[in-house]
């Protein structure tokens, strides 16, 4: 099977186990929650269309941090991002798997870890803001919580 065919499953795969969460009250699984936030990081990197090492350093650093992995293994998960982002058509697949699977108290730490990929390279610019709002009102976030998330992203740079 070729590549985007597996990532195409996948992805179905995963949108097809959402739509099927109103019956079950269990979190989204552990690994999709994981696909889904590391296509978010790589959807920040790419917001400035420049794509940069010290991007995709620090996507397997905050997926590191996030999920206890080890060098390895979150730069296999980054890669499974990758895919997954290419494949998809917009942000709203991620976001709403996130939105439904991590509980409102976890998102924080969604979006301080968007922020982190976002400042890694330090420029901030318009896309990038631009995106980032969009995402704190996808995520079911405020303007606070971005504030607190970019201050404590920026601190951990």
């Amino acid at each position: 099977m070729w590549r985007s065919d597996w990532v195409a499953l996948m992805l179905s795969d995963l949108l097809r186990r959402l739509a099927g969460r109103p019956e079950n009250d269990s979190l989204l699984p552990p690994a999709d929650q994981r696909v889904a936030v590391a296509a978010l990081l790589v959807i920040a990197a790419h917001a400035d269309h420049d794509y940069a090492d010290v991007e995709r350093t620090q996507i397997e650093r905050a997926l590191a941090d996030r999920y206890a992995l080890d060098p390895e293994a979150a730069a296999k998960l980054r890669a499974e991002g990758e895919a997954a982002e290419d494949a998809a058509v917009d942000i709203y697949r991620f976001t709403a798997l996130v939105k439904a699977g991590i509980p409102n108290e976890e998102r924080g730490s969604v979006l301080e870890a968007m922020w982190r990929v976002v400042l890694a390279d330090t420029q901030r610019e318009q896309h990038e803001e631009a995106l980032m709002r969009r995402v704190v009102d996808l995520l079911g976030l405020d303007a606070h919580d971005s504030v607190a998330a970019r201050r404590r992203a920026q601190a951990s740079l």
